[in-house]
C-alpha cells in the first residue's frame, strides 16, 4: 500500500464510502482503484488526485497533502546515483535491497533521518 491509498482509504472509510462508489464517483475502474490502492500501480495523476478533493470535499492544507502524498507514492522508485559519492549508492542499493527486512522502528528512525515524521503503519494496521 502506499502512502496516497492509505489516506484515501481513510477517507472512504470516514465516510462511509465503499471502494466501488469511490471508484465511480473518481471516474475509475474498480479494478484500477484497486490496483492503485494496493501498490501495482504508479503514483496517481494530478487530475485524480484533483477529483479526490473535490469527492472528499478537502482544501487548503488537507489537499495539499494528497498530492504531496499522491508524489510519493510510486510503488517502484528508481535513484540515481551518477556523480554522488560511492557511498550514495552503497546506500541506495542496500535499502533496495533490506527495505523489506526493515522493522517499523527502524523505517521510523530512517523517515525520521529524511525529515518524515510520521508513524510507520505496521502491517497488521492495515
Amino acid at each position: 500500500m502506499t502512502p496516497f491509498a492509505r489516506r484515501l482509504r481513510t477517507l472512504r472509510a470516514e465516510r462511509g464510502l465503499s471502494a466501488a462508489e469511490t471508484a465511480a464517483a473518481l471516474g475509475v475502474s474498480p479494478a484500477y482503484l484497486s490496483a492503485l490502492e494496493h501498490g501495482r500501480r504508479g503514483r496517481p495523476t494530478p487530475d485524480l488526485v484533483h477529483r479526490a478533493c473535490q469527492l472528499f470535499n478537502i482544501i487548503w492544507d488537507e489537499a495539499e497533502e494528497l498530492a504531496r502524498l499522491a508524489r510519493l507514492s510510486h510503488p517502484r522508485v528508481t535513484v540515481d546515483t551518477a556523480g554522488l559519492a560511492p557511498e550514495a549508492t552503497l546506500a541506495a542499493n542496500l535499502l533496495a535491497e533490506r527495505i523489506g527486512e526493515l522493522e517499523p522502528e527502524r523505517l521510523q528512525a530512517l523517515l525520521d533521518l529524511l525529515g518524515e515524521a510520521r508513524p510507520v503503519e505496521r502491517p497488521n494496521d492495515r
